[in-house]
């Protein structure tokens, strides 16, 4: 019922023009100005999938995340996108948000060329630059992993180098730590420069049991906005993975965005292009129990300071989606 809706409203558009389009509710989604969400984002709008899903997107740009989650708690933006953990604590907190999948994907550890490492236990002694800080998502899995497939403390047997995801990766690429932890697209780019993956967080993940499909960065927004609007949620939602589809199997829908995606070369464009296609999840419902699993791993090695106290998954955090 809901695509047939939004054919119905495609076709209403083409019909009555400009005039009509203009009378669809607006989304407002606060973006960081070079977040990697833009690229689907401007898939949505340059393809008109906003419109022919009965909405039109509105993007606003914002310096940092702290910044696109006040404009949506002030009401100034509608959605903004964050992961669903963070989203479940707010939710707890009383300030009902709700979350609809973009992607699963996630980092890794990747350690130099020259890197004689074939597993976290190499790194024993050595120097691990994260990007973000103790609370890292990525770094409490695989501490969580290297405890578990080698008895190791990561965290007690390596010397750990915090810093933004830019540093990160000047450090890294210069030589300066046996391995590092980064956010996915950083990671793709010093792939690309030569680094070699160590291992994933997705395959540590699935080592400790956790649902590799399970996606952790969503769009976020206030029950009352989507409750105002019937049917946006799902609308929204295909939207965004109509831009997917797109952009994993159109190689002209990359270059449409090409000059927004920071790549200094083939090899980094290349780069970006394969690891945020892989991070595509599958179309289907957020699966509660897969991510309860989750939960309790992050509650268990970053306690309240990461989880607060979210002790299980708030009840409406997801979605109800196709």
């Amino acid at each position: 019922m809901i695509r047939l809706r939004g054919w119905i409203t495609a076709l209403l558009v083409m019909v009555a023009g400009p005039a009509l389009a203009q009378d669809l509710p607006v989304v407002r989604l606060a973006v960081l100005q070079i977040g990697t969400v833009n690229w689907e984002l401007e898939t949505i709008t340059a393809n008109g999938f906003d419109e022919k899903h009965g909405f039109r997107l509105e993007m606003q740009p914002y310096a940092d995340n702290g910044a696109t989650r006040i404009a949506v708690q002030g009401n100034a933006a509608d959605m903004a996108v964050a992961d669903w953990i963070w989203v479940a604590r707010q939710r707890a907190a009383g300030k009902g948000y709700v979350f609809i999948p973009y992607s699963r994907a996630v980092g890794g550890v990747v350690v130099p060329a020259s890197s004689m490492a074939s597993s976290l236990e190499d790194l024993k002694g050595g120097k691990i630059g994260i990007a973000g800080g103790p609370l890292d998502k990525s770094w409490l899995i695989l501490r969580a992993y290297a405890q578990q497939a080698y008895g190791m403390d990561l965290a007690a047997e390596t010397e750990q180098v915090y810093g933004a995801p830019p540093l990160i990766f000047k450090s890294a690429s210069g030589g300066d730590y046996a391995g590092a932890i980064n956010f996915w697209h950083f990671l793709a780019k010093m792939k690309a420069a030569g680094m070699r993956e160590l291992i994933s967080v997705e395959e540590a993940g699935k080592a400790l049991g956790l649902d590799a499909d399970t996606p952790l960065l969503g769009y976020y927004a206030k029950e009352s906005f989507l409750a105002a609007h019937p049917g946006l949620a799902q609308a929204f939602y295909e939207a965004s993975r109509e831009a997917k589809d797109l952009l994993a199997s159109s190689d002209e829908a990359w270059e449409a965005i090409r000059s927004q995606m920071n790549a200094d070369n083939d090899a980094e464009f290349e780069a970006l292009k394969r690891d945020w296609v892989a991070g595509i999840p599958p179309r289907s419902p957020v699966d509660a129990d897969a991510a309860a699993k989750v939960l309790a791993l992050m509650a268990q090695l970053g306690g309240a300071e990461l989880v607060g106290d979210v002790t299980a998954i708030p009840d409406g955090l997801f979605a109800d989606l196709e």
